[in-house]
């Protein structure tokens, strides 16, 4: 954990490929630090973003030594970045984040023990290591229910499962690894909440976020989300006591259920930045990238304030046609791109659009008027929320 303060003229390190750290690397150049970047291609937008890119594999310890020595604090942008990758680092430089947070949150098992012993309501879940585990724990999680691994970058791939007859597809799947079973919420809505765990352990909440997923990937996001004040106040309730209970300095993203009837279940937690956040830039007095680099070098952290209402909508590669027409006519939205070289194409996500406005979820109507983040249409039938 780092233990005094870092000043500009300093090297700051991000390490990860994901649209995060383009984001951090331009929020700490604007801030002073020198930047170096560490990452799988050469290419990739991050390293160029920095003053100096560092390319090599998440296990390369060669190359990943060389960029903790040339940094003076390092951040890892995403919960992608290997944990043992950040532990390796932390040999030989400061990573305030630490490791342990995100070996916890990597893994399923973990994760989910971590949110029992603090009593708080998750989905009902079973271990799975054969096909009989499956057919021996049905009973207790029911109908429907996703099966998937373990480790969270092991594969993408994951099984709903809504009949007896279902589990035999589960054969060669449950054959390659450790899985877990899990019931399906019947959630209303998903709500996110973001915090910056200080050095100190003090907490600081940024405004409630609504979520909307489409295939298991982020479509759109409101801000502030327009939860009644009981729900709100246990949202931050359990938020507080998963940060006060975590060894993690920075910023988390708290993803939670709630269903028709007011109840609320965690469904994830992020020990870095997560691309809801990109919504901060224009709702709020501080982007979610300074306060992270603020929190991260010592710095004292701005007090949040919401400052107008928006909705973004992420998009993807076959938006884009459509993201042109709107070009010439919405003199509301604001674009974002995070161009991608042609070496890492396809990507699921090429940016981003935010629409201000005086209501979020009218924002959002803005955005589905279009069609472009048409739900019903690009939904699957068998959808079911990822983690």
């Amino acid at each position: 954990m780092a233990e005094k303060v870092i000043f500009p003229e300093s090297t700051l390190g991000v390490i990860g490929n994901s649209p995060n750290g383009i984001e951090l690397l331009h929020q700490a150049k604007q801030m002073g630090f020198k930047t170096v970047a560490y990452g799988s291609n050469a290419e990739s937008p991050t390293l160029q973003a920095a003053d100096l890119g560092i390319v090599g594999r998440g296990n390369d310890q060669v190359q990943l030594q060389e960029f903790a020595e040339r940094c003076d604090l390092v951040i890892y942008e995403s919960e992608q970045v290997s944990s043992e990758a950040v532990k390796f680092i932390e040999r030989f430089t400061s990573v305030p984040q630490g490791s342990e947070a995100l070996e916890l949150m990597q893994d399923r098992l973990l994760e989910r023990v971590f949110f029992e012993q603090m009593n708080v309501n998750i989905a009902p879940y079973a271990t799975v290591v054969s096909l009989d585990d499956i057919y021996q724990s049905i009973s207790s999680i029911g109908f429907p229910c996703v099966l998937k691994p373990i480790q969270k970058g092991f594969m993408h791939r994951q099984l709903v499962l809504r009949k007896q007859s279902d589990i035999a597809k589960c054969g060669e799947l449950v054959e390659q690894g450790t899985f877990i079973l899990e019931s399906w919420i019947p959630y209303e809505r998903e709500v996110s909440v973001f915090l910056f765990r200080q050095q100190d352990g003090t907490l600081t909440f940024m405004a409630p976020l609504e979520t909307y997923y489409q295939e298991h990937r982020l479509a759109q996001v409101v801000g502030p989300a327009d939860v009644p004040a009981p729900i709100w106040q246990e949202i931050k309730k359990i938020a507080a006591q998963i940060g006060d209970n975590l060894n993690y300095v920075g910023v988390l993203e708290i993803a939670f259920f709630v269903t028709p009837a007011q109840a609320i279940y965690v469904k994830r937690v992020v020990p870095a930045m997560h691309e809801s956040g990109y919504l901060y830039q224009k709702i709020s007095n501080v982007s979610l990238e300074e306060q992270q680099i603020r929190v991260a070098v010592g710095m004292p952290l701005v007090t949040p304030q919401v400052i107008q209402k928006a909705a973004l909508g992420m998009v993807t590669p076959e938006d884009y046609p459509a993201i042109k027409t709107q070009w010439v006519l919405k003199d509301n939205w604001f674009y974002h791109f995070f161009r991608y070289p042609a070496s890492m194409q396809p990507q699921s996500k090429v940016g981003y659009v935010i629409v201000p406005a005086d209501d979020g979820y009218a924002a959002k109507e803005q955005l589905d008027a279009t069609g472009i983040w048409d739900q019903e249409a690009k939904k699957p039938a068998e959808e079911l929320p990822k983690d």
